[in-house]
């Protein structure tokens, strides 16, 4: 339901997600929203019109995108003065999320009119909780660059933050991506591949870069379609290793292989495992 008390006095911008790609993934909340506003901004009209005709929703859609958002921001915040209600949509998933909208909840925010987000789809989350890597801790760092040493960078500061890191690709880009992935962090760097989620021919791929490389090559109709690729973030070295662990790990070496004992003692000091270990073979070497 609408925020009725608000609607009387002044209107509120609902931010709404729209599905990914199966239509069945819209809230009831969402089609509620949908067919109670007065207008609905949409990043194109004609896309999201398949949307609301599928529902059967009759609304009022104006076109907000990355061109003219700047320019529309104002306009919106006049007419939420006037007491209409308007919901925000991009094409799919979250709006805002490398999606049109910022500057117009911005806006909203810095001159006190009410914005409601109303939650759903996100291509990013859909794929990190199917991907198999540490969801503990995670980033979202969008599509990568354009220009080719802008993105190897890019992939080294993505696994140098020691977390996983989410980013969007596009079907035309997608090997050139991947040689500098490859360029960049080696044939074997892990790597997790998710398109078109949520549509008939959702797609997971977990490997390395030459693995994924190969998987693209052998079939390129796999190449097509929305891109989500995740890489793991790399082990930090274990900088201060307190002394009561060390003398730990000296009395369990003697007793067990030194991966284990490094599990028993970073279970004990609430420390990372793979780190621990990786800290003590680099000080063997």
């Amino acid at each position: 339901m609408l925020n009725e008390e608000n609607s009387q006095k002044i209107g509120t911008l609902y931010v709404v997600a729209t599905p990914i790609g199966n239509y069945d993934d819209l809230s009831q909340r969402a089609i509620a929203t949908l067919s109670q506003v007065d207008l609905i901004a949409a990043e194109d009209t004609r896309h999201t019109g398949k949307l609301l005709s599928h529902f059967g929703i009759k609304a009022k859609t104006f076109a907000l995108h990355d061109h003219n958002e700047k320019q529309k921001a104002q306009q919106i915040i006049d007419q939420l003065n006037q007491g209409l209600n308007i919901a925000l949509v991009s094409d799919a998933g979250t709006p805002l999320i490398s999606d049109p909208g910022y500057a117009v909840v911005n806006l909203c925010r810095e001159q006190g009119a009410s914005v409601t987000p109303v939650p759903g789809a996100c291509a990013a989350i859909t794929a990190v909780c199917c991907s198999g890597l540490p969801t503990d801790r995670f980033q979202f760092i969008g599509f990568t660059p354009a220009k080719s040493k802008a993105r190897q960078d890019f992939f080294i500061d993505a696994v140098n933050s020691s977390i996983t890191s989410i980013m969007y690709e596009s079907t035309h880009r997608i090997m050139a991506s991947l040689d500098d992935l490859e360029a960049a962090l080696g044939s074997e760097q892990q790597v997790v591949f998710a398109k078109e989620l949520t549509k008939t021919f959702e797609t997971f791929f977990n490997g390395t870069v030459s693995e994924l490389k190969q998987f693209l090559t052998d079939d390129p109709t796999k190449q097509r379609g929305e891109i989500v690729l995740m890489l793991p973030g790399k082990a930090k070295v274990v900088d201060d290793i307190p002394p009561e662990a060390r003398k730990m790990l000296a009395l369990l070496e003697n007793e067990m292989p030194m991966k284990k004992a490094c599990g028993v003692v970073a279970d004990y000091f609430g420390m990372k495992k793979n780190a621990l270990y990786k800290t003590i073979i680099e000080e063997k070497q």
